[in-house]
């Protein structure tokens, strides 16, 4: 049938009061001027109880409670984190409290080998890749599978047997490395591989008997870390694929084996809202016995001002 142009008679639309209605904004949710030398204490008071902005509060008050009620606070660290100059940032967050453990990919623990030893990282890909030297520095080639080849005979994880070395080797540039801190800190630092993701992996040394065991081992020690997170925190920044699964998994271990993670809070750090670090960090593992909460925005700017907001509201409670 062909329909005629005939306006809709608007006469008997019904209406409601709008104070009756239930609304989302409300203006005691709304932002408030900063006051001047409030620090980031008053900064963070400042903001709106409104979406990310709301998220953030709860995100700094979960750390908070976390630490203090002796609960783990655990951070999963990508490569792009420490390239974006932020280990200062996490070893002083270490050195606090407000680290029980770490867990980093491939690409991370060669990031943070190349600043302990050179104090630069990053190479131009771009640049190397045509003349094929991408990837063949010979100091993160060697060195690191020495270490991991070494220390995992020896029955360390991977985590450790990088950690040991930086630390033995007294890198001229370790104040700046996760790993030596760990170590100095005795923080367990552990790392989840790829076979064949990382540049270390080309080099004649790369033993992937090594390589596998020492990163399957560490994937034991980081599930009965996670297996302890009832009332903690768990914070991916960075990683869109190898942790956020390795995480899931060691959340499915824990609740096989009947460990609670009743009251377990979950952030995912990141510039992009990925599939992955949403449902399997953020939603899965706190449905029904927490809360999950994604902080969209820059690694150098988002967590400075996570780390600010937890030492300044520690330091005023």
């Amino acid at each position: 049938m062909k329909l005629p142009y005939e306006e809709f008679d608007l006469t008997d639309v019904r209406t409601y009061p709008l104070e009756s209605r239930k609304s989302k904004a409300h203006v005691d949710a709304f932002a408030t001027p900063y006051r001047p030398a409030t620090g980031v204490t008053g900064l963070l008071a400042s903001l709106p109880s409104i979406l990310a902005a709301s998220d953030l509060k709860a995100v700094v008050a979960a750390i908070l409670a976390a630490r203090r009620g002796g609960s783990p606070i655990i951070w999963g660290i990508g490569a792009h984190v420490l390239k974006t100059g932020l280990s200062p940032i996490l070893i002083d967050l270490m050195e606090r409290g407000f680290v029980s453990a770490i867990a980093t990919n491939g690409a991370g623990i060669i990031h943070d080998f190349e600043i302990a030893l050179a104090g630069a990282t990053s190479e131009d890909v771009d640049a190397t890749l045509g003349p094929g030297l991408f990837g063949m520095a010979e100091e993160t080639g060697t060195e690191l599978n020495e270490a991991i080849n070494q220390g995992v005979r020896e029955g360390l994880g991977l985590g450790q047997s990088i950690a040991r070395h930086l630390a033995q080797r007294d890198a001229r540039h370790a104040r700046y490395s996760l790993a030596a801190a760990a170590w100095r800190l005795e923080i367990p630092l552990t790392v989840h591989v790829a076979i064949g993701t990382d540049i270390i992996h080309m080099h004649p040394m790369a033993s992937g008997a090594a390589l596998g065991e020492g990163s399957l081992r560490d994937f034991k020690y980081f599930a009965s870390a996670v297996a302890r997170l009832a009332g903690g925190v768990y914070i991916n920044c960075g990683s869109a694929v190898v942790l956020p699964e390795v995480f899931l998994k060691a959340v499915a271990l824990a609740r096989n084996q009947g460990a609670s993670l009743s009251g377990l809070t979950t952030v995912n750090i990141d510039f992009l809202r990925h599939y992955r670090p949403i449902t399997n960090v953020v939603t899965r593992p706190t449905a029904r016995i927490g809360h999950g909460y994604a902080l969209t925005g820059h690694h150098e700017l988002l967590i400075p001002l996570l780390a600010a907001a937890l030492i300044d509201e520690a330091a005023s409670t």
